[in-house]
């Protein structure tokens, strides 16, 4: 059985609200406390910074983040996290924080494969399909490898060649005089951009860039109980990485149109039903509108304007609890009938006479009330 992964707020020390600058806090003193440098040849020191590494790689990001507080690690895993190549740290830049730069800005380069660019898509849903979940085919214009040179960059019959100016190494050297004496300082070659090879015959398709844009159609499923702000991530649907590194993340984000009669908040639903005063008076069984369709409600007898009535278990399903639903609340509304005959007028008033104090519920109490205001 693999091993469970912990929280990732966990592994770093930090609460879940917590801000992007104590964030990033939390991480360099995990970071300089566990990496490998500092640590050669210890196996447990490298799997803390490979943890603590991977859990800042998702939550500096914040449709990352977004998307591991709503689905746990469901959300975020299968992302291609590989501890060093995830977010790279570098001895340069943990030590700088201790020494003010004297190891000066860049580090080390990571040189290693890189994951691909993270893609965003919009998606409208009507309210019942965010409610039940549904199957989507989506289309979408992203950046990936050149189908016709399948990524390298060169025209049929040819291939990348070897830069002379750094050799394949993508990087040089040079002296430069400083302060302290000559130093050498090491750049991104020129001629090939730190690439290690240049282009001479390009594909006329990518223009060399090994990497051309494309129409693609995805068929997706969307979750039972997604709301507005929501967010759902396709692992590998993302742009490609570079130097063999894995396919970025694409993120569908949520917008749920409203409903005519219904009304959603988190899980529970809502709806306002009008009843007459008879009803109202004597009770009645009404039919109301729930996501499961109409179902008949008894109103009881003596009901007041705005009196609820909760169905449990008729509201949207949860998310991440298979079989759990939030609940259904009815507000009735009583109804004031208007244009009355004078006939239905008498009635009205002759009906009216017979009632006393003891018919009504609050009357009473609030002119009680009101009395004793004005000290009567």
């Amino acid at each position: 059985m693999a091993e469970q992964k912990r929280d990732y707020y966990e592994v770093l020390g930090v609460n879940k609200g917590v801000s992007d600058e104590e964030l990033k806090k939390a991480y360099r003193k995990m970071a300089k406390q566990y990496h490998p440098d500092l640590h050669p040849g210890d196996k447990e020191a490298e799997a803390k910074f490979k943890e603590c590494n991977e859990a800042y790689a998702v939550l500096s990001d914040a449709d990352k983040r977004r998307a591991y507080d709503q689905f746990g690690h469901a959300g975020v895993d299968g992302q291609g996290f590989s501890g060093f190549n995830g977010t790279a740290v570098d001895l340069g830049d943990i030590f700088g924080s201790f020494f003010g730069g004297a190891f000066g800005g860049g580090g080390r380069r990571n040189n290693g494969p890189q994951r691909g660019a993270d893609l965003k898509y919009n998606m409208s849903l009507d309210f019942m399909e965010a409610a039940f979940g549904v199957d989507k085919t989506i289309t979408i214009n992203k950046e990936d490898i050149c189908g016709v040179c399948k990524g390298s960059g060169a025209a049929a019959g040819s291939n990348p060649e070897t830069c002379p100016t750094c050799r394949g190494s993508g990087r040089i050297q040079q002296q430069t005089q400083t302060l302290f004496g000559m130093t050498m300082v090491t750049r991104d070659c020129p001629a090939c951009n730190g690439r290690g090879t240049v282009i001479k015959n390009p594909c006329p398709n990518c223009r060399g860039r090994g990497r051309a844009v494309i129409r693609k159609e995805l068929k997706v499923h969307i979750p039972a109980g997604v709301d507005t702000g929501d967010m759902l991530p396709i692992s590998g649907e993302g742009e490609p990485g570079t130097r063999g590194g894995p396919y970025g993340t694409l993120y569908i984000q949520f917008r749920v149109k409203p409903h005519p009669i219904l009304q959603r908040q988190g899980n529970n639903t809502y709806c306002e039903v009008p009843i007459t005063f008879t009803q109202a008076a004597l009770g009645a069984d009404v039919n109301v509108v729930t996501i499961d369709g109409e179902q008949t409600v008894h109103v009881k007898e003596g009901t007041q304007p705005g009196d609820t009535l909760t169905l449990r278990g008729k509201g949207i399903p949860f998310k991440n609890r298979a079989g759990v639903r939030g609940d259904h609340t009815v507000r009735f509304i009583i109804e004031v009938p208007v244009k009355l005959t004078d006939d239905q007028k008498n009635k009205l008033r002759s009906f009216d006479s017979t009632l006393t104090e003891k018919n009504y519920q609050k009357r009473g109490s609030f002119f009680d009330r009101v009395k004793s205001m004005f000290g009567k």
